[in-house]
């Protein structure tokens, strides 16, 4: 359904004026304020909301709000108060059911609520995906209880992962090998979620030869596929990236055809983050299974900042402007590597910034979070190469030269 928001002009407007076009960013992380930097490019006025203040986003917005943005009242009230043409989720942690009210008073969700709503909780897009478009994941079950749990676990077998049916960024995760792991893997998801209590997904372990997100496109003059970004993930969180992940042709078509299939389901315009995984076991051509998708930038996808003509924050705000994207085109194989945070502290400082900048072609983003914790993902090192290869080794080594020191305890 193509809803406008109730103040929504067809002309373009400049910041702080009245006929300004305004987007509402929910989650103001270093996700959020790339996609604040492009919008503000195009002359749109930025407003920055997340649960903590001085969050990277908020530092360059034109104003910011800090609430939790899991009460819904406390979402209404920002929305009564700046009438956004564009209310923009960036992170999970929103009360979606908020975001399903006020769009169906008129207010523009980016890209759906519905697409919101169902890929914040992991049922709900696992189930969308393989029981209702039929396209191959990993065996599953879920569960709500231990006696639950257990018993999926004796479903699906070892290996399998534990995971929090809502959370990001590998928290509440796990792999269980052994009867022995059983146990701990179900505290650790029930602490490491986004609410306590909360039920669990159990998935069976893939033995993929590689993982990929297929950065795809809904806007206005169709939908667009990134080149592939292979990527390495550490108990669940992103670590490393790269462009281009080389596929044969017959399996990239194959990964477009389940991207484009999940995210015409979902609707709406933007970019969508689609996690692949891709399995070579076997004869005949590979096997591609659906994972996880996020309508939204992805994090391995900080990589398209130097490897794509334009980056995949200019194509979300693009697309959800209602503007053509036209041709995207890899410009040179290039790589991301993190900057962790080795504990937690407050007001950080950086060193190494100069030798990390050393490293040929080699960028740096620091996202400027006020606060940091044990491998807390402080900021990115970018590099291109005549190969991947050379990008990955670069980008490795320019992050390893930053060195991030927490401050004083929390």
């Amino acid at each position: 359904m193509d809803l406008i928001s109730p103040r929504c002009s067809p002309l373009w407007g400049t910041p702080l004026q009245p006929q300004a076009k305004r987007i509402l960013l929910l989650g103001s992380g270093e996700l959020g304020r790339e996609v604040a930097l492009e919008a503000m490019r195009l002359g749109v006025e930025v407003i920055a909301v997340d649960a903590y203040a001085e969050a990277p986003a908020m530092q360059i917005a034109h104003r910011a709000h800090v609430i939790p943005m899991l009460e819904g009242q406390a979402l209404r009230r920002v929305v009564l108060e700046e009438k956004p043409d564009y209310i923009v989720p960036e992170v999970e942690a929103i009360d979606t059911n908020m975001l399903l009210q006020l769009e169906s008073e008129g207010w523009r969700v980016v890209p759906t609520a519905q697409a919101t709503r169902l890929t914040m909780n992991r049922e709900g897009i696992r189930r969308l995906a393989a029981e209702d478009l039929g396209l191959k994941t990993s065996p599953y079950r879920f569960a709500s209880t231990l006696a639950d749990y257990q018993r999926a676990i004796a479903a699906v077998g070892f290996p399998c992962v534990v995971k929090p049916i809502m959370s990001s960024s590998g928290k509440g995760q796990s792999t269980v090998r052994c009867p022995a792991e059983i146990q701990a893997a179900w505290d650790y998801a029930q602490c490491g979620g986004r609410a306590q209590n909360q039920p669990v997904i159990v998935e069976g372990f893939v033995a993929f030869d590689c993982e990929i997100t297929l950065l795809t496109v809904r806007a206005v003059d169709g939908t667009h596929f990134c080149p592939p970004v292979g990527h390495v993930q550490v108990a669940g969180d992103y670590r490393e990236s790269w462009q281009p992940c080389n596929l044969s042709e017959s399996t990239r078509q194959t990964c477009e055809a389940i991207a484009e299939t999940i995210t015409a389901a979902l609707g709406g315009w933007g970019l969508f983050g689609v996690e692949l995984f891709i399995q070579n076991h076997g004869p005949g051509e590979p096997t591609v299974y659906f994972s996880e998708v996020s309508p939204r930038p992805h994090d391995t996808g900080m990589v398209t900042m130097v490897s794509q003509n334009m980056s995949e924050f200019e194509l979300h705000v693009r697309a959800m402007l209602g503007l053509p994207v036209g041709q995207i085109e890899l410009l040179q194989p290039g790589a991301s590597a993190v900057i962790l945070a080795p504990g937690p502290g407050m007001s950080p400082c950086y060193s190494g910034i100069s030798q990390a900048l050393q490293v040929p072609t080699s960028k740096l983003r620091l996202f400027g979070k006020p606060t940091c914790r044990n491998n807390r993902r402080m900021g990115v090192a970018l590099a291109l190469g005549q190969s991947v290869q050379e990008a990955r080794d670069r980008a490795k080594m320019a992050a390893a030269a930053v060195t991030v020191h927490p401050g004083s305890a929390q």
